[in-house]
């Protein structure tokens, strides 16, 4: 896979939000209070576990892997990530595959960042003109670290009966979503939905041209 760089950015902020839910479910009614709230939890705990998230690979992975399923909109991403067109032919199996092999690959590099962890901090914003009677919004905020610039992050929440889940974050104005967008656009130029899941698979194995 292409962008390696640009996903770790990505990433990290991503991570710090997405891994901290499982440890504290609280305040998900309010998007601004609930990212702050999970993410002050997490850093916390990343700090603590540094050195452990470096040399113990499968902490990550399951950290990763118990977070994302439930709190993560992996449905929505899904459809968000892929042309329309494609979405709309494709198969409920081939769909089905599509969100596993993507869920695999969004754990892959989750984890990856968390291993990375270098005392990020981060702030969250006030939704502009409130989140009352919003289907979506957009939550901003900037990590900060002691060897860096800070980073300009926004994340995109979906409200799910009241509940508010994560489905897209923008590092500096570049999407996550569409990051992965052209990267797969760029394989279904190349063949179909079977060449797209076929490489995906193939990634998540370890067999792809690159690692995310």
């Amino acid at each position: 896979m292409k962008s390696r760089s640009l996903r770790s950015t990505l990433i990290v902020g991503l991570c710090i939000i997405i891994s901290s839910i499982a440890i504290a479910q609280i305040h998900d009614n309010d998007p601004v209070t609930l990212l702050q709230s999970i993410a002050d939890k997490m850093l916390t705990q990343l700090k603590v576990n540094k050195a452990t998230l470096k040399t113990n690979p499968r902490i990550v992975y399951s950290l990763a892997r118990t977070i994302i399923v439930p709190y993560a909109n992996l449905a929505e991403m899904s459809k968000r990530v892929l042309p329309p067109q494609t979405w709309n032919q494709a198969t409920p199996a081939q769909r089905a595959r599509f969100q596993q092999e993507f869920t695999t690959t969004l754990i892959r590099t989750y984890a990856s960042a968390l291993a990375s962890y270098k005392d990020q901090e981060v702030k969250f914003y006030p939704v502009r003109g409130g989140y009352a009677g919003k289907s979506t919004v957009q939550v901003n905020s900037e990590i900060t670290s002691t060897n860096g610039p800070a980073i300009s992050v926004t994340y995109r929440l979906v409200n799910n009966n009241g509940h508010w889940r994560l489905y897209d974050m923008s590092v500096e104005g570049v999407s996550m979503l569409e990051s992965f967008r052209s990267q797969f656009s760029d394989i279904l130029a190349q063949g179909d939905m079977n060449l797209l899941l076929q490489r995906l698979a193939a990634h998540n194995k370890g067999k792809g041209k690159g690692k995310g």
